[in-house]
């Protein structure tokens, strides 16, 4: 992965190990933003959600498996593969399974809200087992990244918890926590082993925890019936919102803290707002601009490391 990234990065401009990592994780992020829009039909017509979360993993976990075969072998050392099960627990069985349902029974505008508890879930959750320091820089930056996106998401309108959205709503604040614990568990990983390892062995368990689950849901799928949009669909679900996104995201962990990934959930109302004004569906505002400004402050001040902060 790191070759990859080198030869990749280096054709536009030299760049830091760090600002590798910011890049990765926004380019996750319009993944992230792009997929609102080219995957939001695709369930129920067309696949059912643990077809599709089955062939997530699946179609994810071959292809890393593919790519290690293109780079060093590393063998896991002793324990470690335990703890790859564990992470696949939290990172790709909980993370997507309760994602895909939790979104089905609540509204779109309500999982955007609830997801944004992540980046609050990662900083504690850090706080716990790294004992890394809070500091008021830390807080400001997490508070402005949550104004701007709860007023990004608020102005589509249609927010409402109740007892017909709780359920949806108790499964995606599952995932974010699910994905809080991988976030924060996988960090120690990221740093001792190569990418492309770690996640060909977490898409691996994950496989194997959700077969049983989404084995008879994708043999109901009429495949015959897909045309060309539903393919690509697919396609980019498949390869760009999972195996692109999560090698992205992971491969960012290298270099930054657990809180500073997850920060960028931020990003997405703002990213996915934008893609609607240059496809004509929406306008800019000095409200939604201002958002922005939040969004990308509260990144930054999270982003700063203690020893640039003068106490």
């Amino acid at each position: 992965m790191q070759q990859i990234s080198k030869i990749f990065l280096h054709l536009c401009v030299p760049v830091t190990n760090t600002l590798k990592a910011h890049i990765s994780l926004f380019a996750a992020q319009v993944i992230y933003a792009l997929n609102y829009s080219i995957a939001k039909d695709l369930m129920p017509t067309h696949i059912g959600p643990l077809a599709l979360v089955l062939l997530r993993i699946t179609g994810a976990g071959l292809l890393f498996w593919i790519l290690s075969l293109f780079v060093k072998k590393e063998p896991l050392l002793k324990g470690d593969l335990k703890k790859m099960a564990i992470l696949a627990l939290f990172g790709v069985f909980l993370n997507q399974v309760f994602f895909i349902y939790g979104l089905s029974l609540t509204k779109p505008i309500n999982s955007a809200i609830i997801m944004i508890s992540n980046p609050i879930m990662v900083i504690l959750f850090t706080l716990i087992v790294f004992k890394e320091r809070i500091t008021i820089l830390k807080i400001g930056g997490l508070s402005l990244g949550i104004v701007g996106a709860v007023t990004l998401l608020l102005f589509k309108g249609n927010f409402e918890f109740g007892s017909e959205t709780m359920t949806g709503d108790l499964m995606t604040l599952i995932n974010a926590t699910s994905w809080a614990v991988f976030v924060v568990m996988a960090k120690p990983y990221m740093q001792k082993y190569q990418t492309i390892t770690v996640m060909k062995w977490i898409f691996l368990f994950g496989f194997i925890y959700m077969l049983p689950f989404g084995f008879s849901d994708i043999q109901n799928v009429q495949w015959e019936t897909w045309d060309g949009s539903v393919w690509f669909g697919v396609t980019f679900v498949v390869v760009a919102t999972t195996f692109l996104a999560y090698l992205l995201n992971t491969y960012a962990l290298k270099d930054l803290s657990p809180s500073v990934v997850s920060m960028y959930i931020y990003t997405q109302p703002f990213l996915a707002t934008l893609f609607a004004v240059f496809l004509g569906k929406d306008i800019l505002t000095p409200t939604k601009i201002l958002s922005a400004v939040f969004i990308i402050v509260g990144v930054y001040l999270v982003s700063m490391k203690p020893k640039a902060i003068k106490q």
